[in-house]
């Protein structure tokens, strides 16, 4: 099994920023896609941005040019840099892990790992 933790989250006024962090542990060998998700209020969740094992990164059309990912395996984190940060940003985000090497990097369904969530709010 792999666990994920996030943190970061918090309250931002549009036009901020935020960096959040996913700590992974356990079988974490196994780990080849990695993503960040989002659950916006009375939405499905949603990718955000994802990253493969042999250096494939996807970002939804949301995010492109405003949020980077990245992941540091030496540390088993993974990040999400979120800049000019808009209201419709706000969502509990999630990351999630996949020991498949994912069709679709932003699906959902790709991924049986998830955190907890850190929610992240926009004003």
């Amino acid at each position: 099994h792999v666990q994920l933790v996030e943190s970061g989250g918090g309250s931002v006024q549009a036009g901020g920023s935020l960096k959040l962090s996913c700590t992974y542990s356990g079988y974490t060998s196994f780990i080849d896609c990695m993503a960040w998700f989002r659950q916006r209020p009375g939405k499905e969740r949603e990718g955000v941005a994802a990253v493969a094992s042999d250096g494939t990164i996807d970002y939804a059309d949301s995010g492109k040019g405003r949020f980077t990912v990245s992941k540091d395996s030496a540390k088993n984190h993974l990040h999400l840099q979120m800049n000019n940060l808009k209201p419709e940003d706000t969502a509990m985000y999630y990351c999630a892990a996949s020991a498949s090497h994912a069709i679709w990097l932003l699906g959902p369904s790709e991924y049986e790992y998830w955190g907890q969530g850190t929610q992240v709010t926009v004003s």
